[in-house]
């Protein structure tokens, strides 16, 4: 039977490399000389911190990130932008969750609207991803485009195509 996964991954090489370009931009930058400004990764949480004197830093900092990661190819929306926190004195935090996998309630979204059109296919939530299947390939297309229509925030793919 016809199928295909729906996924939400990101290539965390891109994103390593685009967090080590900001870090060498904000050293050579004037406006960051003798600021606590600097950011890092943390792969296994997958999540980017970004340190500075001040919210106005902090989003200077984030707008040199999200223009390396545009750089690299990297979809923006993939971040998930936390709250700016106080860690002590004049300084700010400011953690960023780099979203690998569709979270539940994101799933169940995209199931209800498949089952929602009524189309003649079937979408299961597994550990991440969506595996929709269907009778006819055309069917399966037609899914595709109405996840993608539909669903604006996320940048979604589809992998995983079986006939």
């Amino acid at each position: 039977m016809p199928s295909f996964d729906t996924v939400l991954e990101t290539d965390l090489v891109k994103v390593k490399n685009a967090v080590e370009n900001t870090a060498k931009e904000i050293g050579t930058r004037f406006d960051f000389k003798g600021t606590a400004a600097s950011v890092e990764l943390k792969e296994k949480d997958k999540e980017i911190i970004l340190i500075g004197d001040g919210d106005f830093q902090i989003d200077q900092i984030h707008d040199i990130l999200r223009n390396k990661l545009t750089k690299a190819g990297v979809d923006v929306r993939f971040l998930d932008i936390g709250k700016v926190e106080k860690i002590g004195g004049d300084k700010v935090k400011q953690v960023t969750k780099v979203r690998d996998g569709i979270e539940t309630e994101e799933a169940k979204k995209i199931q209800q609207l498949i089952k929602g059109n009524k189309m003649k296919v079937q979408a299961a939530i597994q550990e991440g991803k969506v595996r929709v299947t269907g009778a006819k390939r055309d069917d399966l297309q037609a899914a595709m485009a109405l996840i993608r229509a539909e669903i604006k925030d996320l940048p979604l793919s589809f992998d995983n195509f079986r006939d």
